[in-house]
């Protein structure tokens, strides 16, 4: 039985808009070819993709497993497509790349604007989702690689360590200058989480991986979270911060970097969850693309594959398969020679700041 990918898009648009004349403008075809095209494809299969309803259509146990299959293939032809244009003129490409807040805000760009300079001739997309949209981002084939906190949901992943052991990923809570946490804790010492219960709380969206944790363990304390405003950004996390409407908990590094520009404090989280990790994944195959490769590399260093493979394998984790080369840059600065967020917050405190 032979397919075409006209139609197979087509099964794709339906069963993401749910709606067949959305899934035929998406694919820019005429309702009528749509549905002709529909009607064909589930004559031939003998059996029905979609329940047809008042308000619009949904997927039959059949139509499940054939997007299934249709993401699959659209995912390897993205990758056929890449490892054949490597041929033309050195390597070029699309990499699509799908990571939280948090490493976006933290360390990724730094690492992004590296790779791009090596490699002028690939083109980077980014996607800002949730630690599980990035997850499911990645398995589905919407994403070539994603960076994300775990832990891990998706079991079509292929996983390592993103920045193991620099101290990224750790949080901090941010509160405006003066408040009454940074005047009861001191300068040095770190706040308890269940000490920021009892004030309102500025965050992300829902969803977001450091208000899922805190959320969580608002919930194991028996307490409320008292969420009073979520955003889609840290800066206006900061400003909220700033304007006395809540405290938060942010990346550390982030924090630091917010204290130079608005009038807020950064104060250690006295959590050992606080201390989080970030990983890498591609989703599970033979061989990777060679543009994807290149990248997985260069984030995550050949040299650190034994080791990330062994602590992958604690959070749920499988490691990337990688393949040994001697030219894959090291972005990555000595955790040894370089202190942690947290440690500087430490420091940074313990002396008086200027007004």
């Amino acid at each position: 039985m032979r397919f075409d990918l006209t139609t197979l898009n087509l099964v794709l648009a339906i069963a993401e808009s749910r709606s067949i004349t959305r899934g035929a403008e998406r694919e820019h075809l005429a309702l009528a070819a749509a549905s002709k095209r529909l009607s064909d494809l589930e004559t031939r299969l003998g059996v029905a993709l979609f329940d047809r309803r008042a308000r619009g259509v949904d997927l039959t146990e059949a139509g499940r497993a054939l997007v299934r299959h249709i993401r699959t293939l659209n995912a390897s032809l993205h990758a056929l497509e890449s490892e054949v244009v490597e041929f033309s003129r050195g390597i070029k490409g699309h990499l699509r790349i799908a990571a939280n807040a948090s490493a976006i805000a933290e360390c990724l760009p730094a690492d992004l604007a590296a790779f791009s300079q090596a490699h002028p001739g690939i083109r980077i997309s980014l996607e800002d989702l949730t630690s599980a949209e990035v997850q499911a981002a990645v398995a589905e084939g919407r994403a070539d690689v994603g960076i994300f906190v775990p832990p891990q949901h998706e079991g079509r992943l292929s996983c390592r360590h993103y920045r193991a052991g620099e101290n990224v990923g750790e949080l901090a809570v941010l509160v405006p200058q003066g408040h009454v946490l940074a005047r009861r804790e001191g300068p040095q010492a770190g706040v308890r989480f269940d000490a920021l219960l009892d004030f309102d709380i500025v965050g992300l969206h829902l969803g977001a991986a450091v208000h899922e944790q805190m959320r969580e363990r608002a919930q194991a304390l028996g307490r409320t979270l008292n969420v009073r405003l979520q955003v889609r950004g840290f800066d206006a996390i900061a400003q909220l911060v700033e304007a006395g409407l809540g405290v938060a908990v942010l990346p550390a590094v982030v924090a630091q970097r917010f204290a130079r520009i608005f009038a807020v404090q950064p104060l250690v989280l006295d959590e050992d969850w606080a201390k989080r990790t970030y990983l890498l994944a591609v989703r599970t195959q033979e061989v990777l693309p060679a543009v994807v490769q290149r990248f997985v590399e260069a984030l995550c260093p050949t040299a650190a594959a034994t080791t990330t493979a062994t602590t992958a394998t604690t959070t749920g984790a499988t490691a990337v398969p990688t393949t040994p080369t001697a030219s894959a840059p090291a972005t990555a600065t000595s955790a040894a020679s370089t202190p942690g967020p947290v440690a500087a917050l430490a420091a940074r405190q313990s002396v008086p700041r200027k007004r």
